[in-house]
């Protein structure tokens, strides 16, 4: 069954834990969708995973958009969040509205998600406004990393904490349907989940979220330039992947594939014909 706005929101009330994964292209988001995961977030982490940018202010409009749309054909049942990439909100309330319209319809995004709190709170009331659905995104917001000076936990002194639960309140208020907690202290995060009437989704907020993300090439060990102190392996994909790779090219390299079994035949009548034609 297909996975709505509306389910989140059922299975917080039900005390259900909610799944979800990123996925930035249409193979991945059919195994993710495959699997039952409630929601895809079509993150601009695909600057790091994909795209190798050194961190995810680089990323587009246009990235974004091309990335969703990929992962919309392939998700069936998975809700499609996609991210709002750095500067396509942050300006003005007229830009943040134009560019979620054209996440929904260029991207064919379900949702977008937004960084930060109370200071955008006019920007997702806006973009809920006109109808399209909203996740926000509080404690370490990436976007913002070159303010913050690095990938830090936020919330672990008695001001950042006050903010992070206004931050939150502030979300729900402007109409965000969820909202990510990353790098928050368990304990926090807890009390902020307890608090709200919206599911929290974690990314390094505990087990008492509502929900918990990864990036797909994380919990996989897919992507090795860093791992962060939340991520677990769920899978080592990547040592298979480059095991796989390198049999390949040890086979290639020795003339052992192809064999035979993976040639197309012909026709001895016509191998002869060519051969009478160009000797």
């Amino acid at each position: 069954m297909k996975n709505t706005t509306v389910t989140f929101r059922q299975m917080k009330q039900k005390g259900e834990k909610i799944s979800m994964l990123t996925a930035y292209d249409y193979s991945t988001a059919k195994l993710v969708d495959a699997a039952g995961i409630n929601g895809i977030l079509v993150g601009d982490s695909l600057g790091n995973v994909m795209l190798g940018y050194p961190d995810t202010v680089s990323v587009t409009m246009e990235d974004m958009i091309h990335h969703s749309a990929a992962v919309a054909r392939g998700a069936e049942n998975s809700l499609v969040v996609t991210d709002m990439p750095f500067m396509s909100y942050q300006a003005s309330v007229y830009d943040a509205v134009m560019n979620a319209g054209r996440l929904m319809k260029e991207g064919r995004a379900q949702a977008v998600k937004l960084e930060g709190g109370r200071k955008i709170f006019d920007q997702i009331k806006a973009i809920v406004t006109a109808d399209i659905p909203v996740m926000g995104h509080i404690g370490l917001t990436p976007q913002s990393i070159n303010a913050f000076g690095g990938y830090k936990a936020q919330g672990r002194d008695i001001e950042s904490a006050k903010r992070l639960v206004d931050d939150a309140y502030a979300v729900q208020e402007a109409g965000a349907f969820s909202v990510v907690l990353e790098c928050v202290p368990a304990e926090l995060a807890a009390y902020v989940t307890e608090k709200l009437d919206i599911p929290t989704i974690g990314i390094g907020g505990g087990a008492g979220t509502d929900g918990q993300i990864l990036v797909y090439a994380d919990m996989i060990a897919m992507f090795s330039d860093y791992k962060p102190k939340f991520v677990k392996h769920f899978a080592n994909v990547g040592q298979v992947i480059r095991e796989g790779f390198a049999a390949y090219d040890a086979e290639v390299k020795a003339g052992s594939y192809p064999a035979e079994e993976h040639n197309y035949a012909i026709a001895p009548e016509v191998m002869d014909e060519v051969k009478k034609t160009f000797g």
